[in-house]
């Protein structure tokens, strides 16, 4: 069984699912989205952030590295990624933790015990244990022990997901699963391979299996002006998503809500940053007001709710 690593877990969630929820996030995933706001997410290897603006030069870092790859330079510390091995005893050793490592491994009982610290909040609020990434399903036998593992303990599940796995790991994993959140970015698989590094008819054809299969899924669309706000693209995707005849079957635990889009921003700037990574935009920018208008009219006249953000 391949482990992931965990680079983030986010306690009193709201935007991961239904009620308060624990969101655990995998490192690693097969898209690499031009507008990712979680760019930490895409290598499954450990990476280390580091922060100009908190570093005080105290040199902690550079006595304790036992490779001797950091140097202290008029701006701030330099890491020689040749002879860096992740150790990350200079993350431990910052006193301002201007250094950071992203990824961790946990066992299954850790994560386990972990969630079950968050119980009271999950069940007065009728919410639960999301996982997400990266792309969680990429490492499904390890995702399915803490499925299984959460449904013993009677939580709501989610799996934030791109879809982008073989047919056959999907449905195993919605076996155990009672909510995916499914993003859809586009129609076009040439716009979605040059906007994501993969094209797209592998996800259109596993949203089409999963909901056939009875899952409850929320579709999740992140909208980006110049990517995909316009009319003849809003178009296809509702065009598209009625065609499924969504249904959610979980509502006595869960909200009705079956689309989302989810309006682009870039905050992520800083993280990029952190990499040692410049953030290329492409043009890309907020959607305006009257582009989500626009598209909450084209999902309407098909028949279809679209709420903003969530």
């Amino acid at each position: 069984m391949t482990q992931p690593l965990i680079f983030d877990i986010k306690r009193y969630a709201i935007n991961d699912g239904p009620g308060i929820r624990i969101t655990i996030f995998f490192k690693g995933c097969p898209l690499t989205c031009a507008w990712c706001h979680n760019p930490e997410s895409q290598s499954p290897k450990v990476q280390k952030l580091y922060t100009p603006s908190k570093c005080i030069g105290s040199q902690d870092c550079i006595e304790i590295c036992p490779e001797n790859a950091l140097t202290l330079t008029p701006q701030g510390i330099v890491t020689n990624s040749d002879k860096c091995n992740l150790c990350g005893l200079c993350a431990d050793a910052c006193p301002t933790k201007a250094i950071e490592m992203s990824g961790k491994f946990y066992k299954p009982e850790e994560l386990i015990d972990i969630i079950q610290k968050e119980k009271v909040h999950i069940k007065q609020s009728n919410g639960g244990v999301t996982f997400s990434g990266g792309e969680p399903l990429m490492f499904s036998e390890f995702l399915i022990q803490m499925l299984k593992e959460c449904g013993k303990q009677g939580l709501h599940r989610a799996v934030d997901t791109s879809g982008f796995a073989s047919t056959e790991t999907l449905l195993e994993v919605a076996k155990h699963t009672d909510l995916f959140l499914y993003d859809l970015k586009m129609m076009d698989p040439v716009q979605h391979k040059k906007w994501t590094g993969v094209d797209n008819r592998l996800i259109l054809k596993n949203l089409k299996i999963l909901n056939e299969f009875g899952a409850n899924v929320n579709i999740r669309i992140p909208f980006i002006k110049n990517v995909n706000t316009g009319l003849e693209e809003v178009t296809k995707m509702a065009e598209f998503i009625s065609q499924l005849n969504l249904k959610r079957r979980d509502l006595e635990i869960a909200s009705p809500v079956l689309l989302n889009i989810l309006p682009y921003h870039n905050i992520a700037v800083n993280k990029y940053q952190k990499l040692g990574s410049d953030y290329k935009d492409f043009e890309m920018t907020e959607p305006t007001e009257k582009e989500q208008k626009m598209a909450i009219s084209v999902f309407k006249k098909f028949g279809l709710e679209l709420e903003i953000g969530g």
